[in-house]
């Protein structure tokens, strides 16, 4: 094989290596050669692309190109690193780096263009990436800075100028304690031992000084920066200002402290006017048990005892105002004794029966006699209370039912009733101190302080209370009480 062969054979063979396309083409745009890497990045074999005009390979918005390429090879010009898109047999758009060059003839006369193509798809969505990630770095109202291991400030975003007051000259490839106050330049020697070692820095609260000497409270999130082969090579810092939250979280705490005081005596006077009121109360009611005996005109006798009705009203909010005074102030008093849970229950059940005529209120239980351990005075209050609700929320209704279940080793009792019903979205808070569910409704009396009171026994208790209800169908509450 002569040398000119050998030649021409190593050159045959670089094209059909390479990977890049190499394409060559008649003036006419006629194609003339098409190597295998043309082949997998256009999907047309040789056959089918050679004797085709390049536009083959040419998106419709871009065929003027052509015509500016054949116009510098007609005039011998080599057109280096043209970036553009042409288009596969698939369909899909491929972002190219071109390079055409003339092909002479013997004599010198231009007579076509070869063209290497280079598939840049990958570097352009980089450069997508980092445009984006810089326009984010740039917008962001965060402080954005990164550096070296050695502490050299390699980056400044806008924000960082606004923060600390420095430009991004005056800041870049000077170290980060221009920023670092004194007595804080150990957390510097801290953080880079976290960062050198992969560690990430996450919410880290400190001090940082601007310009003009003033100290900023920061929040700093400090993350290593890696090379291509995986080594840490410095730190990328974002640095939000939490004066204001710190501010918010100050006055938050200034008015938590005042609301307590203001609370404490608000505690204090309820405690204070309850007491006092149980006073009279107490002498109202005996002259008026005095008063029942002696009279003898059956209308004299009727208001005697609807006075009487009231009173003993007036008297259990006293008492529930007591206890929630009592409960605020952690002293509120239980028992600890043995009794028996369903003659506790039936006692209750006697009581509002006797106070409330015509009401039927059944009791459903499969439980002869239950022992418990507790305060009997404050679970008789809970079902007193309990019964009571049902009976002021069913203005429709004269029937109640009472159930007592052992149910997986805890007791359950439950208080249903077919009136007004709770709406779903109020029965996670009628449990809530002073919370009434229609507190519009001027029919229904009280405070809305017994249901909180009988949270607070039954928790005590060791047990749970809940309601279920149906707006309109009713409700039931449930406690339950462990064994």
């Amino acid at each position: 094989m002569s040398p000119a062969e050998e030649k021409q054979a190593m050159l045959a063979a670089i094209i059909a290596s390479t990977d890049d396309a190499i394409i060559s083409k008649t003036l006419d745009g006629i194609i003339t050669s098409w190597n295998p890497a043309a082949i997998k990045m256009f999907g047309y074999t040789e056959v089918e692309a050679i004797g085709k005009h390049i536009s083959l390979v040419i998106p419709d918005d871009r065929l003027d190109e052509e015509n500016f390429i054949i116009s510098q090879i007609k005039a011998g010009v080599k057109v280096e690193h043209f970036e553009t898109v042409r288009k596969a047999k698939n369909g899909k758009f491929i972002s190219l780096s071109l390079t055409i060059s003339p092909i002479l003839d013997g004599d010198g006369k231009v007579i076509g263009a070869s063209k290497i193509a280079r598939d840049i798809s990958e570097r352009k969505k980089a450069q997508e990436k980092q445009a984006m990630l810089a326009s984010i770095v740039a917008a962001s109202d965060d402080a954005i800075i990164s550096k070296t291991l050695q502490g050299i400030i390699t980056s400044w975003n806008p924000a960082a100028e606004r923060l600390f007051g420095f430009t991004e000259e005056e800041a870049i490839a000077k170290h980060i304690s221009l920023i670092i106050p004194d007595d804080r330049l150990d957390e510097e020697t801290y953080i880079i031992g976290e960062v050198s070692r992969g560690v990430k820095v996450d919410h880290f609260q400190t001090i940082r000084k601007t310009k003009d000497g003033k100290l900023v409270p920061l929040s700093l999130t400090v993350s290593p920066v890696i090379d291509e082969s995986g080594k840490i090579i410095g730190a990328s810092k974002i640095a939000r200002d939490i004066s204001a939250e710190q501010a918010a979280q100050q006055e938050t705490a200034r008015l938590y402290e005042h609301l307590k005081v203001l609370n404490a005596k608000k505690d204090d006077f309820i405690a204070l006017a309850s007491h006092e009121l149980k006073t009279p109360l107490t002498s109202m009611s005996a002259y008026l048990q005095i008063l029942a005996r002696l009279e003898t005109d059956s209308k004299n006798k009727t208001f005697v005892d609807k006075l009487q009705h009231q009173l003993k009203k007036l008297c259990a909010l006293v008492d529930d105002l007591l206890d929630v005074s009592k409960i605020e102030a952690g002293k509120l008093h239980f028992s600890k004794d043995d009794f028996d849970l369903r003659e506790v229950i039936e006692e209750a059940i006697d009581m509002i029966i006797h106070a409330n005529p015509g009401y039927s209120i059944t009791f459903e239980n499969i439980i002869s006699k239950y022992i418990i351990t507790g305060d009997s005075h404050r679970i008789e209050q809970v079902i007193i209370n309990l019964l009571t609700n049902a009976i002021r929320y069913s203005p429709d209704s004269n029937r109640l039912k009472v159930y007592l279940i052992e149910e997986d080793n805890q007791i359950k009792v439950g208080v249903e009733d077919y009136g007004i019903g709770i709406a779903q979205e109020k029965l996670q808070n009628i449990f809530s101190r002073y919370y009434r569910v229609d507190a519009s409704n001027g029919k229904v009396s009280g405070l809305g302080i017994g249901l909180y009171i009988c949270q607070e026994i039954v928790s005590r208790h060791n047990g749970k209370i809940w309601a279920e209800s149906t707006l309109d169908e009713g409700s039931t509450f449930w406690f339950t009480l462990p064994r």
